[in-house]
């Protein structure tokens, strides 16, 4: 396999996870592109396979924590997409927030984070 086509396999591997983790975490498509800093129609070509994100880029290191996030949420309460969209919807005091908000600025997101990874 040469280096550019496992470039680009990185690629959209980090594109779909992204996308399959904001539709598990309960995140439409406006608040995919606050939480990754994308335009919304960028995200409607991601969500349709049309754009993939540079795991290096900004937006790659953001999608990537959120996958990470949706990996670290979903181990804790067993792969119960209830308890996930719970969790992600009420308010968390010691975050001092609602996670689904918290997740749209990049400081927001790295606290939910550790704050899940330290469960």
């Amino acid at each position: 396999m040469t280096q550019a086509v496992a470039v680009e396999r990185s690629h959209g591997v980090l594109s779909k996870a992204t996308w399959r983790a904001a539709r598990q975490l309960g995140l439409s498509g406006a608040a995919l592109s606050k939480v990754i800093g994308l335009s919304e129609a960028t995200v409607s070509r991601l969500g349709r396979g049309e754009w993939d994100v540079a795991p290096q880029s900004k937006e790659g290191q953001l999608a990537a924590l959120l996958v990470r996030l949706f990996r670290s949420l979903d181990a804790i309460v067993g792969n119960d997409a209830a308890k996930v969209s719970a969790w992600m919807s009420s308010y968390n005091q010691a975050l001092n927030g609602v996670p689904r908000e918290l997740i749209e600025s990049p400081q927001g997101l790295v606290m939910t984070l550790q704050y899940v990874d330290a469960m």
